[in-house]
């Protein structure tokens, strides 16, 4: 039984005030809270066995070195990676992603075509506009409707042979929508493009299975997932992580070097050039088996309960317009709203001063908030700790600040 209380109780930040009122934390999206047994994780490898990894001799190397790499068979058994090799462990979704765009800046070449979606976060954007740039690749589309979602007869149409690649994510970090990306990896590869998952925003609230999605590029951050920030990983699938080039020089990622030539290591290493943030990586793992313990079926219910709830209130305060999908089943538990003539910065520091964090402006999504012709939205993105009574004070707050700025 999912009990959320016995939940919170692993969360040492929820139990504290901020101005005098207890914490409401309503900003998972950007970042989601760390647990006791994480913040452990992170405390034994500093206290214990603190060394530099894969070219140590002595024991405490041999202890973070074994430590590291069982951290990385729990991502690859998590997200079902045929092989370990295949998880690359990086700063995070940003790094994964300009990893593959530096990778295909060797491939590409002019004319080729290259999609993303409308609902894209800038990290997700800006990478493939410098790829462009450098290659000559043409930059289009996947046009949205006012729902929040994506246009699928025209992402149909925008498909060719010369299409190289194509750029989605699993859920919006704007407007929370879940995009159907088991048709959009499908109706890629049957052009023969290569498909990149940003899965930032959905690894939190479910369970990707890269093989079954057959997906070429799935990217990922720990600090969405209850782990530490600055890590994070790619999954590429074999064959393409062969033909990518490394994405930095430097040690660990070579296997000879002279003057004359230098030969580069086996995957992973190949990709993973200098010191690691090897207690993150441990951390990542830590936090992976933190939330398949809580469970994935829990965490989803409880969340989308939290959601249903949460837009319901919303819609009771007269002016809300909530942004996304009407259909909560196609939608993660993010809402993102505005009250009509209020600025959703001034709603956002009013209701910080009672204790509430939520996040507000365009959320690097500009693309969407320009098709709102809005400036941005109030995000309330929320996490399996969270509950009805913490909406219900979130809810009468955003009431208080309405009042004020009318």
């Amino acid at each position: 039984m999912f009990d959320v209380q016995k939940v919170r109780a692993d969360f040492p930040i929820l139990k504290q005030e901020v101005n005098g009122k207890p914490l409401v934390y309503f900003d998972n999206g950007a970042t989601s809270q760390t647990p006791q047994q994480v913040i452990d994780t992170i405390v034994d490898y500093y206290s214990r066995y603190n060394a530099n990894i894969h070219r140590g001799v002595h024991t405490l190397s041999q202890l973070a070195t074994d430590a590291y790499e069982i951290a990385r068979n729990k991502i690859q058994h998590h997200f079902n990676a045929k092989h370990s090799y295949e998880i690359i462990l990086t700063s995070g979704t940003t790094e994964s992603i300009n990893l593959v765009a530096n990778g295909f800046a060797s491939i590409l070449q002019k004319g080729d075509e290259i999609i993303v979606s409308a609902l894209e976060h800038h990290s997700n954007i800006v990478p493939w506009q410098m790829l462009c740039e450098h290659t000559g690749a043409v930059l289009k589309v996947i046009p949205m409707s006012v729902e929040g979602e994506l246009l699928m007869e025209a992402y149909d149409d925008l498909l060719s042979n010369k299409t190289k690649l194509v750029f989605c994510n699993h859920i919006s970090n704007a407007l929370g929508t879940i995009n159907p990306i088991e048709y959009i990896i499908q109706k890629a590869h049957e052009v023969g493009a290569a498909v990149l998952i940003d899965g930032a925003q959905a690894c939190p609230h479910l369970k990707p299975d890269v093989q079954a999605l057959d997906v070429d590029f799935y990217v990922a951050s720990a600090h969405k997932m209850c782990g530490p920030t600055g890590v994070g990983m790619l999954y590429g699938k074999e064959e393409w992580l062969r033909k990518l080039p490394p994405y930095k020089g430097g040690g660990e990622m070579i296997a000879t070097v002279s003057f004359e030539k230098t030969t580069y290591a086996d995957l992973p290493h190949k990709f993973e050039a200098g010191t690691p943030n090897i207690c993150g990586g441990i951390a990542f793992g830590a936090a992976v088996d933190y939330m398949n313990h809580i469970g994935f079926d829990a965490i989803a219910k409880q969340e989308q309960e939290l959601l249903e709830y949460g837009t319901q209130k919303l819609h009771e305060i007269e002016g809300v317009t909530i942004y996304g999908p009407s259909d909560l089943t196609r939608k993660a538990s993010v809402i993102s709203f505005n009250i009509e003539g209020i600025h959703p910065y001034d709603i956002g520091t009013i209701i910080d001063k009672l204790g509430i964090a939520v996040r507000t402006g365009h959320h690097c999504a500009q693309p969407i908030m320009d098709f709102f012709k809005i400036p941005g939205t109030i995000r309330a993105s929320f996490a399996f700790y969270n509950t009805k009574e913490e909406i219900d004070i979130f809810v009468e707050a955003v009431k208080k600040a309405k009042l004020m700025l009318s």
